[in-house]
């Protein structure tokens, strides 16, 4: 035993995350005792958060190719080729229990992580995006929550430089004990130069890059791949702190050592830190790795190589270089006040060595550190089927007038506008369209061309049915990038579930999984990177299953694309797609019910991809003056929403008598568009459409200062704006 270093007993081991049958794994890989600081590295590697245990079989049946995809899953991001030598890199990633403990903090680190793994690829970051998730309204925490981490979130994005232009906010009591905070961003890059992390060549200087390290961060990989209970607020000390200033500096400093072809291979230094990023390099060149701590900057005396090795200090990057360029890359990182010190270097040993005071700390054989990690086919059993419920068993409690005013005025259908408002999303000076519509829209330098970003998920569904709610998550999020002109053309997700020990959890994660995967292959909207977030829950209550997607979207010109808006009066309305007046797990039924059953809407992926296509060439053609995509709240919220972003009324027919009214406006049967047009042209579009098996109707024509359903009072856009705009701030007042 090293001196001065604590006897590795069965309490130390599962302090450590490590369940016995685990430990002994590793014992038997090296075949003596661990020290406490290669205890600490295997914890690190072989957690749920790094190492994808419980989801890496599901995980390799997602379609990841495509004719645009240069870099698929395994990288920091995923990298997709957008025509004229240009590339899109993003990810999407979860911070999730450190939100909970600490919102602010941990709502700021993880933009400033996902900005990092998208830099790290060697793009600018041009656009963040997040999906949130709280408990209900009522609980005492959820306010808290939500003010800290929308504070974070513009904080960190605000100040590093970058606009954050969409998201989704939304509540449910699943949540109370643990928040969801996914955090998306988007790159571009010249394709020649995108780097990864492979290390490559022998004696390659391994060179530390950034801020300082300190103590905060230890375990945080740990923390987020175990469920909560009573006692979560004291691992407070594993939530990380951001420096969104000085992650600015560092992107500076990387871009430019990379334009200056100093670099050879970059890992962010993420979850476990150090740990993580030295053997992910290694490892994936097929090379050993040897470090000095003693050369690492640290802001806090005496740390030990235990503490080094797992902080997760923030704005941190990990760099081999090329030797002859060392003192140029120096330079670089001096000149924008950053810390550069080489502290290790490649060997051709396939072994991780860490050497501190003398001494060596650890000494582990590098590609079995991830290639021996275990792998789980947990036990999983399906989710029991939900019926699909019949009209008659959804009464209307009130009018369908009344109905809308409380949908679009619920928490989770009412303007988030409070919260995208203290988010700077012009900032760089290219985002086309704002938060509040289906999809943000950015322009490509000065264009002309652009890409359309949204991410999505409605929970309900998946939760009434894992393989249909997986399905239509992807169907949504490629709804919200056609209805504004963009080709769909890749996609990251982050998976929240709970504890995937249970074989019910695993089983919405199998469902959500096969249902993506069909979903995405269909549409041909490939998964180039993803999360995995499990352990979502406190006290043995999971949060709702909650697999958030992520799509980017292609526009060949960004003047050119669609809004939601009603446009001019005399316009005619036309409904694209079939309504059958479905409301099982629909928010009608939620909101003015209070119920949850029922099947969610069946997914017709032929029909998503016929309807997509047929909305874009539409749009491309400039035959339409608004388009939005119908979701939650279906068809009567969707108007509202059109009517309000247009300060204009409509008036709507009665399009078919044979369904019962609340069902036929709030039903949320998919793969449906609103389209507006002139008379003559919604003419030309029910025909051409009709011949070609497509139904689309006329259903009303815009115009006035209201919103008239067939059979109810009008409502004045003025009371829908204000019953849509006045719950959230309210609540946070």
């Amino acid at each position: 035993m090293l001196k001065n270093e604590p006897e590795i007993t069965p309490e130390l081991v599962k302090a450590h995350g490590l369940k016995p049958d685990e430990y002994d794994r590793f014992v038997a890989l090296i075949g003596r005792t661990p020290t406490i600081t290669e205890l600490g590295i295997v914890s690190a590697m072989w957690n749920e958060h790094c190492s994808y245990k419980s989801s890496r079989l599901h995980l390799k049946t997602l379609p990841t190719k495509g004719r645009r995809v240069i870099h698929g899953p395994g990288e920091n991001a995923g990298v997709v080729d957008i025509g004229d030598g240009m590339v899109v890199a993003f990810k999407m990633e979860s911070h999730n229990h450190p939100s909970y403990i600490e919102p602010y903090q941990g709502a700021t680190t993880g933009v400033g992580g996902i900005l990092r793994d998208v830099f790290t690829m060697g793009a600018r970051p041009i656009a963040c995006l997040n999906f949130l998730r709280f408990g209900d309204p009522d609980h005492p925490r959820t306010k808290h929550l939500l003010a800290g981490v929308v504070a974070g979130i513009g904080g960190y994005g605000n100040s590093f430089g970058v606009p954050t232009v969409a998201g989704s906010v939304g509540f449910h009591p699943r949540y109370n004990g643990n928040c969801l905070v996914n955090a998306m961003a988007v790159g571009i890059a010249k394709r020649e130069m995108i780097f990864t992390s492979a290390a490559t060549g022998i004696g390659m200087p391994i060179v530390y890059l950034g801020s300082k390290t300190g103590r905060d961060g230890i375990h945080g990989a740990t923390m987020a791949s175990a469920e909560f209970d009573d006692k979560s607020e004291e691992k407070r000390p594993t939530v990380q702190v951001g420096d969104p200033f000085a992650e600015k500096l560092l992107l500076e400093a990387c871009l430019e050592i990379m334009a200056k072809g100093c670099v050879i291979a970059i890992q962010d230094m993420g979850a476990a830190g150090l740990t993580c990023s030295a053997v992910e390099m290694g490892a994936k060149g097929d090379l050993g790795v040897e470090l000095d701590l003693d050369k690492v900057p640290c802001r806090e005396a005496g740390m030990s190589a235990y503490e080094m090795m797992l902080s997760e200090s923030q704005e941190r990057m990990l760099m081999v270089l090329h030797p002859h360029k060392e003192q140029e890359a120096e330079a670089i990182f001096r000149k924008w006040g950053l810390d550069f010190a080489v502290i290790g270097k490649t060997t051709d040993t396939l072994r991780f060595v860490v050497k501190h005071q003398g001494e060596v700390k650890a000494d582990l054989p590098i590609k079995e550190l991830g290639d021996e990690a275990p792998v789980y086919d947990r036990p999983w059993i399906e989710t029991p089927k939900q019926f699909a419920l019949r009209r008659s068993e959804v009464p209307a409690p009130v009018s369908n007038r009344e109905a809308l005013l409380r949908l679009i005025g619920s928490p989770d259908l009412c303007s988030k506008r409070w919260v995208w408002e203290q988010y700077d999303h012009l900032i760089l000076g290219n985002t086309v369209q704002q938060p509040g519509g289906d999809a943000a829209i950015v322009r490509i330098e000065e264009g002309p061309k652009g890409l359309a970003l949204t991410c999505d998920v409605t929970p309900r569904y998946v939760e009434a049915d894992p393989f249909e709610g997986g399905k239509q998550a992807v169907a949504e999020c490629w709804r919200n990038l056609c209805a504004v002109g963009a080709e769909p053309i890749a996609l990251t997700d982050n998976l929240n579930f709970g504890n995937p020990e249970r074989p019910e959890i695993m089983g919405q994660f199998a469902g959500a999984i096969r249902g993506i995967g069909e979903a995405a292959r269909r549409l041909e909207f490939p998964v180039v990177s993803g999360n995995v977030s499990l352990y979502n829950e406190t006290n043995g209550q999971a949060i709702l299953p909650t697999p958030t997607i992520g799509g980017v979207g292609l526009l060949a010109d960004v003047t050119k694309h669609a809004t939601l808006a009603f446009k001019r009066a005399g316009d005619a309305i036309v409904l694209i797609g079939e309504t059958k007046g479905w409301l099982g797990a629909s928010a009608y039924l939620a909101t003015l019910l209070n119920r949850e059953d029922g099947a969610p809407p069946p997914v017709d992926l032929d029909a998503e991809f016929r309807h997509g296509l047929i909305v874009r060439q539409l749009i491309e053609k400039g035959m339409v003056s608004a388009v939005h995509d119908l979701s939650d709240g279906g068809l009567a919220v969707a108007l509202a929403e059109m009517a309000i972003a247009g300060d204009l009324g409509a008036d709507i027919q009665d399009f078919d008598p044979e369904v019962p009214k609340h069902a036929l406006f709030f039903g949320e049967d998919q793969a449906r568009y609103l389209v507006t047009c002139d008379g003559a042209t919604a003419a030309q579009i029910e025909f051409h459409l009709g011949n070609a098996g497509v139904l689309a109707i006329f259903i009303g024509i815009t115009g006035g200062d209201t919103l008239k359903l067939p059979g109810e009072e009008p409502i004045s856009v003025s009371d829908l704006r204000a019953a849509h705009e006045s719950w959230l701030p309210g609540y946070m007042a």
